[in-house]
């Protein structure tokens, strides 16, 4: 799930909601936790799996293109 543009819905490690800008996303680690560590080099703790992340971004910049195909052919 996102919410305006280019976030995708994560859940921090007490179960919060976090949304979280796909394009800002620089690694992902599979520790004991998911670590997100950030462009600028802040690291996220989430709940998600790594392989969750990717395809909620995938999916997402799937919408994206697709999207802008329909509105540019």
């Amino acid at each position: 799930m996102r919410v305006g543009i280019k976030l995708i819905q994560l859940h921090n490690i007490s179960g919060e909601a976090c949304y979280l800008n796909c394009d800002l996303i620089y690694r992902i680690d599979d520790q004991y936790d998911t670590v997100v560590t950030l462009t600028n080099q802040k690291k996220l703790i989430v709940q998600e799996k790594p392989e969750q992340i990717v395809k909620k971004v995938i999916e997402y910049k799937q919408e994206i293109h697709s999207k802008w195909r329909r509105d540019n052919l």
